[in-house]
Formats: structure tokens, C-alpha cells, sequence
């Protein structure tokens, strides 16, 4: 049984099948791509656990394929491999979410060693929903429509939709306006100041008739961020995708 579906994105041949090679001797299953586009449209529309991602690509780079990546699957498992070891290429490459880095030249052993402790720590990640279930509230966030409890249905725009789905993988816990900012704009907050986020939840409040004063969907938490109500302490009903 392999221990796990991997997705290389490497425009290098060379180093591309060198890695497909070693980790189908390691026992992992292997998608791969050569270039950025074709990779974010895998790892989008397959099911894998972890993608290695090259930077340095031509067309879509790296970081673009990340930003588009936390958009679709927020908590999907990204190392970057790339030439580039300095330091702003980790920081930003961190901050845009990418889970590790690792800088050619690089050993097989350090790879695997850093591929299994990036799985370990993403086994109780919550897996990306296509439907969250809130509230009397059915929001389907592959056709980006909300059915309220009077029956009606709202269309969701992009941005709130994806908003609402990163908050609904991460039930339980208080996402900051930056890491939404992060994860969903796809910008460095830092130095960043803007009511971005916070007029977007409150267009998700409006479209799916959530009263601010006493909220049943999305709870603000007082210098922490946002995060999805829960009742009675149990979490959202939530269907995996």
C-alpha cells in the first residue's frame, strides 16, 4: 500500500524523474507536472497528500501556484524545492503557506525525512468540504450557493465563498484577518491596513441573513479574528470532499 499520492511540479526533467523515481522506490504513488499551470490543475482536481513544488518556473512561478492552490485547498501539504536558498524566498514562501522548504542541492534522505514529518503533521489537518451544513444554512461551495431555512438560495461570490471555506477548515479555532489575508487575498499582510476582510465577512452575514448582534455563522472574536459558531461545543456539520 503506498504511503502516500504525491505531486511533483518541476519544469527540470532531470530533477523531475530523478524524484518520481525515488519516491516510487520509496513507496509513494506519483503524480507529476512541468510546469506550473498543469500542476496547480492537478493538485486541484486529483486527490494527493502533498505537493513538491519548484519555484523557479517559467509561465506560472511557484508562488503564484500556491496562491491559487490556498484558495481551492487551504490545507493541502506544500514543500517548496528550489534553487533559491536566501532568506526572503523562505519568509515569503512561509507566508504565502507552503508548509517546509528545501533548497538544491538536497540529499533523497532529507526529502523523505522532511516529506513524512510534513504528513505527520498534517494527518489531523481538516480535509477540504464541499458542503458545510450551519444553522439551518446549506452552503454547496462547489456551486457557490447558500440555501437559507426559508428555503431561498444565494448565490455566494467568489471571494466570500472562499472566505467561508477556509473558516470552515478550520473549525474550532479563530482565524486572524492575516492569515485570511494570506491564505485567501494571497498577499503579505505585513504593514497591510485594511477593512478588506471584515467587509467581506460582513457581505457573508448579509447573504446568509446572519445577524451581527448575535450570530449564528460567523463569530467574531475580539482581537483574535473570525471563526464559524458552534453549538452546544460541537462542530459544524461538515461533508468532506
Amino acid at each position: 500500500m503506498p504511503l502516500g499520492r504525491v505531486l511533483v511540479v518541476e519544469d527540470d526533467e532531470a530533477i523531475r524523474r530523478g524524484l518520481v523515481d525515488a519516491l516510487g522506490v520509496n513507496s509513494y504513488e506519483v503524480l507529476e507536472a512541468p510546469e506550473g499551470k498543469s500542476g496547480l490543475a492537478l493538485a486541484v482536481g486529483c486527490e494527493v497528500d502533498i505537493v513538491l513544488l519548484d519555484i523557479m518556473m517559467p509561465g506560472m512561478d511557484g508562488f503564484a501556484v500556491l496562491r491559487e492552490l490556498r484558495k481551492a485547498k487551504p490545507s493541502l501539504p506544500v514543500i517548496f524545492l528550489t534553487a533559491k536558498g536566501d532568506e526572503p524566498d523562505r519568509v515569503q514562501g512561509l507566508r504565502l503557506g507552503a508548509d517546509d522548504y528545501i533548497a538544491k542541492p538536497f540529499s533523497l534522505q532529507e526529502l523523505l525525512a522532511r516529506i513524512e514529518a510534513v504528513l505527520r503533521r498534517s494527518a489531523e489537518r481538516p480535509r477540504a468540504m464541499s458542503k458545510l451544513e450551519i444553522a439551518g444554512r446549506t452552503v454547496d461551495f462547489d456551486r457557490r450557493e447558500a440555501t437559507l431555512p426559508d428555503g431561498s438560495v444565494v448565490q455566494l461570490p467568489q471571494r466570500e465563498a472562499e472566505v467561508l471555506a477556509y473558516l470552515a477548515a478550520n473549525p474550532g479555532r479563530a482565524v486572524s484577518r492575516d492569515e485570511l489575508l494570506s491564505r485567501v487575498w494571497g498577499f503579505d499582510p505585513r504593514g497591510v491596513a485594511t477593512r478588506t476582510v471584515d467587509m467581506t465577512v460582513a457581505r457573508i452575514r448579509e447573504q446568509l441573513q446572519d445577524d451581527p448582534t448575535t450570530p449564528c455563522v460567523v463569530a467574531t472574536v475580539r482581537g483574535r479574528g473570525y471563526m464559524l459558531v458552534r453549538e452546544d461545543n460541537e462542530p459544524v456539520s461538515e461533508v468532506s470532499a
